[in-house]
């Protein structure tokens, strides 16, 4: 018997099984491996979020707004070269012009160049301060999550307790209470000149808004300790700040960067609201919200001083505000699978 016959008696050859592919899809097919697993490259968890992010067409646009503020008010006072505080003689209340591109305060004061200047200040505030609030928010949302017991009761209470008191009000009495004592502190700590307000603002800023940092990072604690990865880490005898730090508090970052870029916004408007009132900076440092206060009573007759620093608060913080509900879509897990 030949070797074919014998073949056909034994049965038909099983045929290699070809290599899977997907339907094509912009003009090329997905290859696949011989486990049927796809050959192309997988994105980072990062990687989806900016894929998600970069979709979120509002989102994308503050933050470029943001970029451009913030370098502008950087760059722009090097270049655009005007003096802060140069008054210009017979140039009070001036309107916009090639001369004066915003126009001049009350005082002869090229308005571009204080914008300029402004921003630099409040836009530093409100990182600093953003900075300080969400990181202690995380220290005590995350000791309260991860121990529980009796920490997480006393910290939650003295949480609700800061929660329930009214913000601003407080602010401002601690601000007419304390501020010349806190500046002189800052100040032989730090250096003298201004850098003691500075540091006194957002001190007194990021202590009053840690809170729903705090609650935010607790939720997360208590729901990210009972994974398995936790209890594994915790068998082979990891100890308590590794758990913390290394293995919990990598897998809560989304959250928390969410909430971080909400401060800053929230932290411009609380610093903008206190020179509003009197208690920032002084007069010689030229804030946003320092402007308005010293254009409110020029409002009916150069509304243009109070126009600009207002639009730049108004512009920042929405611009901030996009990128943070950008953020919080983009790192949703559910979006980015």
């Amino acid at each position: 018997m030949s070797r074919e016959a014998n073949i056909e008696a034994i049965g038909p050859r099983a045929e290699p099984a070809d290599t899977p592919e997907l339907a094509p899809a912009a003009g090329a097919a997905i290859r696949l491996d011989q486990y049927g697993r796809s050959q192309r490259k997988q994105r980072s968890l990062w990687g989806n979020a900016w894929r998600q992010f970069r979709r979120h067409k509002l989102a994308m646009a503050g933050m470029v707004v943001f970029a451009l503020f913030t370098l502008v008010t950087f760059l722009g006072p090097v270049i655009y070269g005007e003096k802060v505080n140069a008054p210009f003689a017979y140039s009070s209340g001036l309107t916009p012009s090639s001369d004066h591109w915003m126009g001049t305060d009350s005082l002869g004061q090229d308005m571009m160049a204080r914008i300029l200047w402004g921003g630099r200040i409040s836009i530093a505030v409100g990182l600093v301060a953003a900075l300080i609030s969400v990181v202690l928010g995380t220290l005590v949302g995350a000791i309260a999550g991860f121990f529980g017991g009796a920490a997480d009761s006393i910290l939650m209470r003295i949480t609700d307790m800061f929660i329930s008191l009214p913000q601003l009000p407080l602010l401002l009495l601690i601000t007419f209470l304390f501020k010349d004592s806190l500046v002189r502190f800052f100040q032989s700590t730090f250096g003298s000149g201004n850098f003691g307000v500075f540091f006194m603002i957002v001190v007194v800023i990021g202590l009053l808004a840690w809170m729903s940092t705090a609650r935010l990072v607790r939720a997360s604690f208590l729901s990210v300790k009972e994974k398995e990865f936790v209890e594994a880490a915790r068998s082979m005898g990891a100890t308590r700040g590794s758990l913390m730090f290394r293995h919990i508090l990598p897998n809560v970052m989304s959250p928390i960067i969410v909430a971080a870029t909400l401060e800053v916004g929230a932290a411009i408007i609380t610093e903008s609201a206190l020179s509003f009132l009197g208690l920032g900076f002084p007069s010689n440092v030229p804030t946003w919200g320092r402007m308005l206060f010293e254009a409110k009573d020029y409002f009916e007759f150069s509304p243009h001083q109070a126009l600009f620093p207002g639009m730049m608060i108004f512009l920042t913080v929405l611009a901030i505000n996009y990128m943070g509900d950008g953020l919080r879509d983009a790192l949703d897990p559910r979006k980015t699978q």
